[in-house]
């Protein structure tokens, strides 16, 4: 698994906190941590002072306080974490998948789980919402889709032709106004 990752690990930049307007990177390799800053400021005395360049061993980042310290300032505690994480050789192989296989492997899940799922993560939260997930999902549980049905799909959506699709399929007769109430429910919810 180690073979499917690439380099760098993590990779993050930004600006130091306020009243700080220095110009920070961090980088987590196979093997190193690299901690750059670029100092910006006004004053002459720091008119000519250089890049800086700290390049650590996984080990030593773990054990440097000072460090540890400056990335908690910077890019916060969940940077920080999630850094000493991948130190230790725990990575999270979910979160490095493309957005194409991640579609195809959501689109196995049931409803109510798509749903939950949506609920872990910024990124699944995207992908379980988008147009592309909700058109895999009415090609794969509808036989044929028409003509007509992809363009009005370019209209309204393809998440509105899933339900209204499922509704149609449950539906009896006598339950249309039923129906179009829910649809058009839908449809604003949308």
């Amino acid at each position: 698994m180690a073979s499917l990752l690439t380099d760098p690990l993590f990779d993050i930049s930004g600006r130091g906190p306020a009243p700080n307007k220095n110009f920070y990177h961090f980088s987590v390799t196979k093997s190193d941590v690299i901690w750059r800053w670029w100092k910006i400021s006004a004053r002459t005395v720091d008119r000519y002072s250089r890049p800086g360049e700290l390049r650590e061993s996984h080990q030593d980042f773990l054990d440097d306080t000072w460090l540890h310290s400056e990335v908690r300032m910077v890019f916060g505690r969940g940077v920080l974490q999630y850094a000493e994480a991948l130190c230790q050789g725990h990575c999270d192989y979910l979160e490095r998948l493309p957005d194409s296989l991640l579609l195809r492997i959501i689109n196995y899940l049931e409803l109510e789980d798509v749903g939950q799922l949506g609920r872990t993560s910024r990124r699944f939260k995207r992908l379980c919402g988008s147009e592309e997930f909700w058109e895999q999902a009415v090609r794969r549980r509808c036989y044929t889709v028409s003509a007509d049905a992809a363009s009005l799909a370019l209209e309204v959506g393809w998440r509105s032709i899933f339900f209204t699709s499922k509704l149609q399929l449950a539906a009896k007769p006598h339950q249309a106004f039923e129906n179009i109430f829910v649809v058009l429910f839908l449809f604003f919810l949308c």
